[in-house]
């Protein structure tokens, strides 16, 4: 409703009438204060002065001495209808007509009675801290022989005025509230004749913005009005159409977009922000309302970007490049690109996450490192027991049989390694069925430390377990996973020094059970955590232990093929705390 064009003009005259009128009332509220304040203060003023001239003039008379001052205050304030109070030269008050004055404390510091003496008289309203009211005080000197002799005070408290003023305020909010009324009334018979033509044209146009609206009826007042709608109902066909066929391509422009897994941004030749996709708001952590006519450094926040789209707009040719992103641990390629002569001093930026390609190129090229490492050590040692074999050792029977158990050795070795990656290749591929069932979360770590408690005896480590006995059960095939719980348990034995501990618990956390390996052995370098369950993959403290390097590989298979997750915290040189989660069986 006051969005309406009647509003819009009649409010301001409403609201400027009671603002005129509350000004006018706060002013002339003021001015009756004021004036009331004056006219009392001298109707006090002479009645202090009177008072003081009777105490002059008992005091010359010498008949003061007859007269009780409280007696005389009580007495004045009966006749003056004010409250009265004598003070003497020191303060003590020696009269009141409204209290007891022996109860009341010294008045020298009052403002009044200070004004009084420096400038023979004084006036202040204030609260009484005796009767608790706001009263205007009047004190003027009591003067024998040009010296001070005491002081008479006068005063009255502000309730009429008070009244006075609220009478008249309330009679200029009801003039302001009746002149407010008349006004809207006014306006709204003025400004109605006035939009009455303009609501006809806009009722008009709104008809016109349906598709089926004909085109007005001939009027025999052919007037201005008219006139227009006519010419409206031409442009809105015609922007009908072009509107039709942009959201066309604007919506198939849209769709491209965000179904795009590259990143775009299209910035204009001051490097503004014109348009930017999820994936690219996604990769640079923004939000696409958060962009649009910023600049591009405020937007992406990376320095070669920006050296990138100024190659491109300066030589006006492609410009490519490639980045990390070190804070998303992502790698992309980036491709600035002048739009030509279809939109003019436009700049495409289009961004490629290769992330995973060049996750898959490491892991590829470090799967061939260390296969091609954990394979060299038992070929390279059979070449040698061959050689040595064949240099003569054959005629040496204890000697030979020394040789041929070391060969032994390394074929175990090699025959572990190819069985572990094809188990590891038959978890991967989903080719090894698992035997799901309800299963006892103690039962299979009691079982997988019982395997491996003669391996910590013998290392001197000491295995203890945690486990509370009213765990749920678990869905798990137990001994595909006690395959897993043991990898873990024999790598915190194999990388805890002598006399360490190894604890293995189990514990309720929601809807699965978290089991976790905690040891304070060696532990694991930082830059290590993230692919520490990668096949093959050692940390370098480990790497002239045993072990073929596809155990955590196996493990982190092994239980996200139960719908588990498994993570480790480490910190160099105190220990590790592997933990996975198996969900309950409900």
């Amino acid at each position: 409703m006051f969005r309406s064009i009647l509003w819009r003009i009649a409010t301001p005259y409403i609201i400027l009438s009671l603002i005129i009128m509350l000004i006018l009332g706060l002013i002339v509220s003021n001015i009756v204060r004021q004036d009331h304040i004056e006219h009392l203060e001298y109707s006090l003023q002479t009645q202090a002065t009177l008072i003081s001239d009777s105490i002059e003039y008992f005091i010359e008379t010498d008949q003061l001495n007859e007269k009780n001052p409280d007696q005389l205050a009580k007495h004045w304030s009966e006749l003056t209808g004010s409250r009265v109070t004598l003070i003497d030269k020191d303060g003590m008050v020696i009269g009141e007509s409204d209290d007891d004055f022996t109860q009341m404390d010294n008045h020298i510091n009052r403002p009044e009675i200070q004004e009084a003496l420096n400038k023979g008289q004084g006036s202040r309203i204030r609260r009484s801290p005796t009767l608790g009211i706001d009263l205007m005080y009047v004190a003027v000197p009591i003067i024998i022989n040009d010296e001070v002799q005491g002081f008479a005070r006068v005063a009255l408290p502000l309730d009429q005025i008070n009244q006075n003023i609220a009478t008249v305020r309330n009679a200029i909010i009801g003039i302001s509230i009746l002149a407010a009324i008349l006004t809207a009334g006014l306006s709204f018979v003025i400004v109605r004749r006035t939009t009455r033509p303009l609501i006809q044209l806009t009722e008009s146009a709104l008809i016109m913005t349906d598709e089926d609206s004909p085109p007005p009826s001939a009027k025999t007042n052919y007037d201005e009005i008219t006139q227009l709608n006519h010419a409206f109902h031409t442009l809105v066909n015609q922007l009908r159409n072009q509107i039709n066929a942009l959201e066309t391509e604007q919506g198939k422009l849209s769709a491209v977009l965000e179904q795009m897994t590259d990143g775009v941004i299209i910035v204009d030749e001051q490097g503004l922000v014109e348009l930017i996709n999820p994936t690219a708001a996604e990769l640079f952590e923004t939000n696409i309302d958060d962009t649009v006519d910023h600049s591009l450094a405020e937007v992406v926040r990376q320095h070669q970007l920006i050296e990138l789209w100024q190659q491109c707009k300066d030589t006006a040719d492609e410009q490519a490049t490639m980045m990390d992103l070190l804070h998303q641990h992502r790698y992309i390629q980036c491709v600035a690109t002048p739009l030509g002569e279809a939109l003019t001093d436009k700049y495409l930026l289009l961004f490629q996450d290769l992330t995973h390609m060049r996750r898959l190129e490491t892991i590829r090229r470090d799967f061939i490192t260390n296969i091609s490492h954990e394979l060299r050590t038992p070929l390279a040692s059979i070449k040698a027991v061959t050689e040595t074999l064949k240099n003569g050792a054959l005629e040496d029977p204890s000697a030979a049989n020394h040789f041929l158990e070391r060969m032994e050795t390394e074929v175990d070795a090699l025959t572990q390694i190819v069985t572990e990656l094809l188990e590891l290749t038959r978890i991967e591929s989903g080719q090894v069925p698992l035997k799901i069932k309800a299963a006892n979360p103690c039962k299979l770590v009691n079982k997988s430390v019982k395997r491996l408690r003669e391996q910590a005896e013998r290392a001197k480590i000491d295995l203890e377990t945690i486990c509370p006995e009213n765990l749920p059960e678990i869905y798990a095939d137990t001994g595909r996973l006690g395959q897993a719980l043991t990898n873990l348990i024999h790598n915190a034995i194999k990388f805890t020094p002598e006399g360490g501990k190894v604890i293995i618990s189990a514990q309720l956390e929601t809807d699965v059970v978290q089991f976790s390996v905690k040891d304070n052995g060696i532990g694991i370098p930082s830059d290590d955590l993230p692919r520490i369950f990668e096949r093959f993959y050692k940390a370098d403290q480990s790497r002239s232990e045993s072990g073929t390097g596809l155990g955590l590989a196996i493990a982190r298979h092994l239980v996200e093929a139960h719908g588990g997750r498994i993570w480790v915290e480490s910190k160099l040189g105190f220990g590790s705390t592997f933990y996975f989660t198996i969900p309950i069986a409900i």
